[in-house]
Formats: C-alpha cells, structure tokens, sequence
C-alpha cells in the first residue's frame, strides 16, 4: 500500500463499511506489514506491525500530519530523537525509528503488553489498580518532563500495560510535527505543553475509572479542548461507577480536571504524589494514613518544641513535687511537649501497668502524676528544637498555626458546658488540630497547596460571585490523598488512644447538620469543633468574618446551648483591641 495514503488506510480500517477484501489485502509501510489500528487520535495513529528483518511484532507510531517542510520533518526528528534518548521503566524504548517517502514514524516492542484502550471496560477498572498504574505512568511522565521533554498527545492507546501492572508511555514528542525550531526551545512552551500532558494523563484516569472517555470523546486530545480556558465543559467523575472510587481518589482524579485552571495539578509530581499517597493509605486499613508520616515520625518527631518552653518544663520538672499544678500550665503551653506526655502516659505499657480499666488520660496533671517529673523532663529534653527541619518562612507559618490553635482551645474551654475540666476540653481541641499541625510541619509544600486550593479566585464576570475554593478535606484529599482529620485519627491509634477518643480527634464535619450531643464525648467533641470552626471565622477576610461568625452560632446554638452572648464574650478574649465589633456584629 502507497506511504501516501497511509492516513486514509486508517480511517478505512477502522470503518464498518470497509469491504471485506480490502481489509484482507496485505498492507504494508515500508518493510513493515500492517496488520491492525490499535488507535488514532486527531495528531497520531499507531498500528501493530509486523516486522519480517526480526519476526517480532512491533507498535508504529506516526503523525497524523505530514511535516510539511524539511524544516519541521529536522524539528521533528531531532525531538523525536532527543525522546529516544531517555531511559525510564515506564518510556516504552525506541526499537526503530525513521522516514518513508517524507513521512515519519517511531517503532516499539510492545512486548506482551496490551493498550490500555483495549483493557479498560464498560464498568471501569479496579480503583486501586488504577491508581497503581497511574503512579508508574506518571513516575515515566515526569521523568521526561525533568529531561525538557513533553508526550503531547497522550492517548489510552499509547499507554502499554503488562499483567503486573508495569506501564510504559509510548509515542513521546511524535505528535509534535507542527512544532517549529523557537517553540520547541522555549521553556514556556515546555511548561504549557508539560501541564497539558497532566491534564491529558487525568483525562485517561478519569476514563479508566468510569469505564467511558470523558465527555464520549475517545480522543483525549479533543476532550481537553473542551475544557475551559478553550472550552466550557465541566468533567467530573460520575457518582455512580460500575466500581466503587473512593471519595479521596475521586477529589485527586476530579482536581485533575477540574474547570478552574489554578485548581489542577501543575505537574506530574504533584499528581503522582497525591496518588501515592491515597495508595499508601489504602494499604492499611485505618491505619494507612500514619504510612505518610511513620519515617518521618523517627527522624525528626511530631512537632519542635516551641521555643524556651520545653526548657523551661525540664527546669522545673527538677524542682519540688507539690509544683505539678503550675508544671501543667507550662507543659500546656507547648504542643509538642503536651503530645509527647499524651503519647507516652497512653502506651499499652504504661496504661496497662499502672491504669488499666480507667480509661485515657486526657488531662496533663494526671499524666505528670503518671508519669513522674522524671518522665516530664526526659520528655522535655528529647523534643526536636524549635523548628526542626523548616526554613524560616514554614516555621512562621507553623508557628501561626500554634497560635491557631492555642486561641481555638481558649475559646473552647470559654463555650464549655458547666461542669466540664477545662483541661480535657484544651486537650480535644489539641487532638482535633493533631492533623493539620503534622501536615504544616512535615508537608510544607503540600499544607501550602492544601491552604491555595482552598482559596476562593475572582470571577470574570464582573458583579458574579467569586468562583468558591475546595474545602480542606477535599483539598488535603487531592494534594496528600488522604484526609487531615483521617491523619490525626491514625496517630492517635498509633498512640494507643481508644476508640472512643479516636471519635473526639474527628472534627464535626462542616457539610454536615450539628445534631444534639449524644453523650459526653460527643458534647466535647462539639465544643473542640466549635472553637475551631470560630477562630477560622476570624481568619477570614474581614468582609467575610461576621457571616463566617454567624454560621458558626447557627450551628453550634442547639447542641451545646450556645448564646450570642457567649460567643461573643469568647472572641472578644482573642480579639486586638480596637476589634471588638467583628465579634459583637455576630447577631
């Protein structure tokens, strides 16, 4: 068959209406001998060969298009070539590559691999195998995007997949027939055509996932022109899916693609990073999460001592015992060191040693009681100082966020029910922060994308509402693949903190009804969460602090009895002077 019309031969054999001996006549392109379509897109085809020089089947991978001048066939072969030279498990390897008759092509061995397009079906895949894939894909993808190397048409049929799961990319920078000498040595357009591979890569998930290609469009490359800043699609995974996806993975998956450009993932890294995370997540059970942080954990703790406090606490840990009292009021003043006693005192050694059957310490005078002034001091003196491993713009962000917390347990323990220990009530405030506290100071970079994420952005359109940012579950799920309350919980597990405490560090969930108390762990709970939720409402921008405020009374009014008055009087202790009228505004 002539070179010339090899496009035609594409479009035929993939027609029902191809007569039955034109599909049956030998094919061929060059020495290869054409035997099937194994997919096309709007800029490439590729076709399974065979190969009569080594009697292997090969995959040929062509433009669509012709270069149409020797210029842009050099471009082309030099780009080509410069894929050719990157070895990576997950880059399919040229075996052959060339130019018959003005048109050109790359060879690979597909091995006993099969296309992703023809394994996915109508039900979607496995949610997990699906992510396991997606990692090793994306592990090759960013590998070429570090090496100035863009795919620029990733499509399911140029994704090959072994039995184990190994992926390899093939088809790297063949697409790019139209590219001109200036473009492909710009670092812009580097960049611009690295995030359209990430966006393109989503596409593919999300097509994996669903069991169809988003929008119908089997073409990746025509459904991610639909998508806004081009387009005005929205593409979402679907609820219902013939297999179950997770809703941390769905959050990572939709982020992907999802409709406001600042929200997606700006490259293969940060993608890869979040599905290896809910992978590592999902491989335990509850206790996944702590997969995250366990190495970490041992090298330079849960949190820094807070500067001067912890040294303080071993001073007077030295002195007489009837000081265990004001010892406590220290040790409560750094986070860490509070922690660290929580951690200890709740032990299966300790608990089942000294008190077994009473339930979890929860207060600092009773686990000092427990523990000892020894134990406090050698507690003390084991912190990592102040600020471990950050640099001084994430330790000012970390240390904002102790003050954070310290005001939401003030407020707490100021909205108490009658006859509560405010101390216990600090301590689940302390717990319900647990997560966002280990995401500041062990994932700095990704708290930040957590805190952009969250951010709402302008509208275009003037006089419309801005366009609303995720929430901060939704946006820890799509940057960590796991929740910042799931963190917490596993390492109050990891703590040997019960069952009933594991459902204190859970924060009320801010989508979700506040309903009547049912017992007193849940009304601590409550307390802890609206403390929270209040200084939150104060950080946000002052235009929007009193109708934050004000949703915060509505929920919290009912169950915990909750007064205008008695929030009002409990911001007004956290307030600047001069401030005041944010929180008296609240009614």
């Amino acid at each position: 068959m002539g070179v010339q019309s090899i496009a035609m031969t594409a479009t035929a054999s993939s027609s029902p209406q191809a007569a039955p001996t034109r599909a049956q006549a030998v094919r061929t392109f060059g020495r290869y001998q054409l035997l099937s379509l194994l997919g096309k897109s709007e800029r490439t085809m590729a076709w399974r060969v065979a190969d009569p020089r080594s009697g292997q089947d090969l995959v040929l991978v062509l433009p669509r298009h012709q270069p149409q001048t020797t210029a842009a066939l050099e471009v082309w072969i030099s780009a080509v070539r410069r894929a050719g030279r990157l070895s990576h498990p997950s880059l399919a390897a040229v075996v052959d590559s060339g130019v018959v008759d003005h048109w050109p092509f790359v060879a690979y061995d597909p091995r006993d691999d099969v296309a992703l397009s023809e394994r996915i079906s109508r039900k979607g895949e496995p949610a997990a195998e699906v992510a396991s894939w997606a990692v090793n894909g994306l592990a090759g993808l960013a590998f070429a995007h570090d090496a100035g190397v863009a795919h620029g048409d990733l499509q399911p049929f140029l994704v090959l997949l072994s039995a184990q799961g190994q992926v390899r990319l093939m088809g790297a920078a063949v697409a790019n027939s139209d590219a001109t000498a200036a473009e492909a040595a710009s670092l812009a357009a580097q960049r611009d055509a690295a995030q359209r591979d990430v966006l393109a890569f989503g596409l593919i998930v999300h097509h994996a996932l669903a069991g169809a290609p988003a929008l119908d469009q089997p073409d990746v490359g025509i459904a991610l022109r639909e998508l806004p800043p081009l387009g005005r699609e929205i593409i979402r995974l679907p609820f219902t899916t013939g297999q179950p996806v997770p809703d941390a993975l769905r959050a990572i998956v939709n982020r992907a693609t999802d409709r406001q450009e600042r929200q997606r993932y700006r490259n293969a890294r940060t993608l890869l990073r979040a599905l290896q995370g809910w992978l590592k997540t999902e491989a335990d059970g509850g206790a996944g999460p702590l997969a995250l942080l366990l190495d970490r954990l041992h090298t330079v703790g849960l949190l820094p001592a807070s500067p001067g406090v912890a040294e303080r606490a071993a001073r007077l840990a030295l002195m007489e015992r009837e000081r265990t009292i004001e010892l406590a009021g220290i040790v409560l003043q750094d986070i860490a060191l509070t922690f660290e006693l929580l951690r200890a005192v709740n032990t299966a050694q300790v608990r089942g040693g000294q008190v077994a059957g009473t339930g979890p310490v929860l207060t600092m005078r009773r686990a000092i009681a427990m523990l000892g002034l020894d134990g406090v001091r050698r507690a003390a003196l084991a912190l990592r100082t102040w600020p471990g491993p950050l640099d001084e713009a994430n330790a000012t962000r970390l240390r904002q966020q102790f003050d954070q917390v310290m005001k939401a347990a003030r407020v707490a323990q100021s909205l108490r029910p009658a006859g509560y220990d405010p101390e216990v009530v600090c301590m689940v405030t302390l717990l319900q922060s647990l997560g966002r506290l280990a995401v500041r100071y062990h994932f700095p970079d990704e708290a930040q994308q957590i805190h952009r994420l969250m951010q709402p952005a302008p509208n275009p359109k003037e006089g419309e509402p801005d366009e609303p940012g995720m929430s901060e579950e939704a946006a820890a799920w799509a940057v960590l693949g796991t929740g910042i309350d799931d963190l917490g919980v596993a390492i109050a597990r990891h703590w040997g903190l019960d069952a009933s405490v594991q459902h204190m560090v859970r924060r009320q969930p801010l989508a979700s009804t506040v309903r009547q108390a049912d017992g007193d762990d849940d009304l601590l709970r409550l307390t802890a969460s609206c403390g929270i939720e209040a200084v939150d409402a104060l950080a946000q921008p002052a235009t929007q602090v009193q109708a934050a405020l004000q949703r915060v009374l509505q929920r919290y009014a009912r169950p915990l009895g909750l007064t205008f008055k008695d929030l009002q009087m409990a911001l007004e202790l956290l307030l600047p002077p001069g401030a005041e009228d944010a929180a008296r505004r609240v009614a």
